[in-house]
């Protein structure tokens, strides 16, 4: 007997997992469950996947639905992972909980590299892995360095190709090859949920601003966030549209729409707050917006690639500057968001739905970003990184370098040519780390 686990956290990704069932991605298998788990900080007060509204249309995929978060209780599923010397006892109460007996498991997880993901995985030590990833980091590098254990046995990359042409980088370092889930059957699956949920507003083609909690990640402050989502409204009211939707997050604070009001009043601009929670793709085909307004959120290339939305990008030159470490997973659907769609201000761009970049340039680009992130686990991309470099770097693409960084890797760009050696020195290293313990010592 095979059982194949599917693990999900979000009703897009549950999509994706439908459209690649619904298109043989998967071989045949004798039970197919799908594993929800709730990554909210209070799980508690926040609904599951299989309890938004849609889930059921999604639900006839899978054998059975069991819950990540009532096996682990009173474990929250972002942080907490087995000890190695318990794993053979969870796989033995799971096995027994799911009723797997001796059947031979096989996973498909997002974010490996993170909580709930990685620990699935290191419990069912012997099952061959499928990764699927639903959003724009998939194309920038794997976050941390994987335990072999574990990264050997990812057989693939399942991704939507939101940006047709371009190679995700995620898991490349153990030659995981990415195969993309049709787009026809996405969009398909996706329509399948259009008439589900609560009823909507009465809006037809408004400008729609897609909201992002940031400030909970510490990447803004929430006066900041504030007024990132102004600067969206103004972005739209100055192309022209009257009739405005926000769709804030489902966790942002009230307060960042009352902003919003008070800014649509100065401008005359309607504004209409979503006050339910819903995928913006469903927006997308109920409401089809004539603009689509956000940071970096997924939903703008899904609105460009998918659905052929005008699109604009507001605060990434912020947030590519924002961004720390410079590792951050964030830093490459940023780069692809600033590089690809245009600003509000370029209104010929926008209207027209051209793109700012090819996607070899974007390609070079992102690989240059990617070897900078994770110099350990990409190793073999500092040719190409440093060829970019010498021959690309310039005003405007080094807004996606940091100074610091490409010093410290002795990469084109950091310190100047003549001075090139040093970060390479082991002398000058040891000169460098005795002034920072001095200083250090004097600030005691």
């Amino acid at each position: 007997m095979t059982t194949q686990i599917f693990l999900a956290s979000t009703l897009y990704g549950t999509a994706t997992l439908a459209a690649a069932l619904d298109t043989g991605c998967f071989a045949p298998a004798d039970r197919r469950i799908l594993l929800v788990s709730n990554n909210a900080a209070t799980p508690e007060t926040t609904p599951a996947v299989d309890e938004m509204s849609g889930f059921e249309r999604l639900r006839t995929r899978f054998d059975d639905v069991v819950s990540w978060n009532e096996a682990i209780y009173p474990f929250h599923p972002g942080g907490w992972s087995p000890r190695t010397e318990d794993v053979p006892l969870w796989e033995r109460h799971l096995r027994r909980l799911w009723r797997l007996g001796d059947d031979d498991v096989a996973l498909a997880v997002e974010s490996i590299q993170v909580h709930p993901a990685l620990g699935v995985t290191q419990i069912f030590t012997d099952a061959p892995v499928t990764v699927y990833a639903d959003g724009l980091m998939s194309y920038g590098p794997t976050r941390t360095k994987l335990d072999p254990l574990v990264g050997t046995r990812v057989e693939r990359l399942l991704h939507l190709d939101l940006v047709p042409g371009l190679t995700p980088l995620l898991l490349t370092e153990f030659d995981v090859a990415p195969e993309t889930v049709p787009t026809a059957a996405f969009t398909k699956v996706l329509a399948e949920l259009a008439d589900t949920g609560d009823p909507l507003p009465d809006v037809a083609e408004p400008a729609l601003l897609l909201g992002q909690y940031l400030s909970a990640l510490d990447i803004l402050s929430p006066d900041e966030e504030e007024d990132l989502h102004v600067r969206m409204l103004r972005g739209a009211a100055g192309l022209g549209h009257e009739r405005v939707v926000f769709k804030p997050h489902p966790s942002a604070p009230a307060r960042f729409a009352s902003a919003l009001e008070r800014e649509a009043e100065q401008l005359g601009v309607g504004l209409t707050v979503l006050d339910t929670p819903v995928l913006a793709e469903v927006l997308y085909q109920r409401m089809r917006p004539a603009l689509v307004v956000g940071c970096f959120s997924t939903g703008l290339l899904t609105a460009s690639t998918l659905y052929a939305l005008p699109v604009a990008r507001v605060g990434t030159d912020t947030l590519l500057d924002r961004l720390t470490p410079y590792e951050n997973s964030n830093r490459v659907p940023v780069t692809i968001v600033d590089a690809l769609l245009p600003e509000p201000s370029d209104r010929a761009a926008v209207t027209e739905r051209r793109r700012s970049t090819d996607v070899d340039t974007l390609t070079a680009l992102v690989r240059a970003v990617g070897y900078a992130m994770q110099p350990k686990i990409l190793t073999g991309l500092r040719p190409e990184a440093e060829e970019y470099l010498r021959t690309r770097l310039d005003a405007h693409t080094r807004r996606y370098f940091k100074r610091r960084r490409l010093t410290s890797l002795g990469l084109p760009g950091g310190i100047p040519q003549r001075l090139a050696f040093l970060p390479r020195n082991s002398a000058a290293r040891r000169v460098v780390r005795r002034a920072r313990a001095l200083r250090r010592s004097l600030k005691r």
